[in-house]
């Protein structure tokens, strides 16, 4: 692990003042990068190192989205140099999802997207997440399930189903990734939708949505008629 190399503080001090002054949108994605990695790198010019990872996992999404490991190896930096990544992406999901947890999610459409775009977008590899929603469609609980290979996660109805009553939901919305960017729904994604959708109607809990994420954009399989 090369962690230390000549100091960069003047450097480093124009990009926490420009940051100060104006702001998150003052930095480029490189910079956010190179100060987070400068505050545990302190004698090294991170720049080089920032963009490196960057343009390795094609972005700064995939950056913050890839797992600890690889963001390790590609950079062969320490374990908290890695962390001070991993807290930057937790930060920003925690703030996301404050943004529709206090309120009625179907009102809060579109910070429900952001949120799962910024989570579940770049994975790579699939994950699924079930939103259990009270009588008033408020989030009881936001629940990964399952995680796969880079091309499929199991899910299994009865669990999503047991979970369901355990937090005594009364709707949910089914969500999960495609690392392959594209969104559109396979006849699996379908079959397994109607599955949950057929266990739950006799118990009264209604499935809203199962929404499929991707770097590509997202889809809504409530809005292309197939719930």
């Amino acid at each position: 692990m090369a962690d230390q190399q000549p100091d960069a503080s003047g450097h480093r001090a124009r990009l926490r003042q420009r940051l100060l002054d104006g702001g998150p949108d003052a930095l480029l994605d490189h910079e956010l990068v190179e100060y987070l990695l400068a505050l545990v790198i302190p004698r090294r010019d991170t720049k080089p190192l920032a963009r490196k990872l960057i343009d390795h996992f094609g972005g700064f999404g995939p950056l913050l989205s890839a797992e600890h490991e690889a963001i390790a190896r590609a950079g062969e930096i320490s374990e908290s140099a890695v962390a001070a990544i991993k807290i930057a992406q937790a930060a920003s999901l925690r703030l996301l999802e404050s943004k529709f947890r206090q309120a009625p999610v179907l009102g809060s459409w579109q910070a429900l997207l952001d949120y799962l775009r910024a989570d579940m977008a770049f994975n790579p590899v699939e994950r699924v997440r079930v939103l259990y929603l009270d009588a008033k469609n408020r989030l009881i609980r936001n629940l990964p399930m399952s995680e796969g290979s880079v091309d499929e996660a199991a899910v299994y109805v009865r669990e999503v189903i047991r979970k369901a009553l355990d937090y005594h939901a009364t709707a949910m919305i089914l969500v999960h990734n495609h690392p392959s960017g594209d969104p559109s729904p396979s006849q699996q994604d379908i079959r397994l939708t109607r599955e949950i959708v057929e266990a739950a109607r006799p118990l009264r809990i209604s499935v809203h949505d199962h929404v499929i994420v991707g770097a590509n954009g997202h889809a809504s399989l409530r809005a292309m008629g197939l719930i």
